[in-house]
């Protein structure tokens, strides 16, 4: 089957699409977006996080077909768009405060902060670990992302 969807703002289309197929694997495998990362493949980990129609969805549970005619924005989407290859404010404060380790981890966290940050600007400390709680992460002990999160709120 063929599966259309927006991504990033642009329209795309995927074809000979698998009926069992998620939309993670389209992102990557069709659509060349590898931000989004294979790990669990049962919703538990989030490095596969993405915005299906504005809220955020674990990827690799999502049917491809699921997507059709909808607007999927991945970690890709958030660099900034009035300055070509800018990093968005959050990924920015990632790599200042030294919460990229390995990286695996760090497109879903970040989707998840930017989640975050649009509902509430000013989170404390135990709002941001609720908002990341569905995001694993096996090389920090996460100080270093909770103090991106309050960097990227600085900012």
């Amino acid at each position: 089957m063929r599966v259309n969807v927006t991504v990033n703002g642009e329209a795309m289309a995927a074809d000979d699409v698998w009926e069992g197929e998620s939309l993670l694997y389209v992102l990557r495998e069709r659509l060349g977006l590898p931000g989004a990362k294979n790990a669990c493949e049962q919703g538990e980990c989030g490095s596969c996080t993405v915005y299906l129609d504005g809220t955020p969805v674990c990827a690799c549970l999502v049917a491809a077909g699921q997507a059709e005619g909808r607007e999927v924005r991945t970690v890709e989407g958030l660099a900034r768009r009035d300055q070509a290859g800018a990093l968005h404010p959050i990924q920015q404060a990632f790599l200042e405060a030294g919460a990229v380790q390995c990286g695996f981890c760090t497109p879903g966290l970040i989707v998840a902060v930017h989640d975050l940050l649009r509902r509430d600007p000013d989170p404390g400390e135990a709002d941001i670990r609720e908002a990341l709680a569905g995001n694993l992460c096996r090389c920090t002990g996460y100080e270093h992302i909770v103090a991106a999160v309050r960097l990227a709120a600085a900012k």
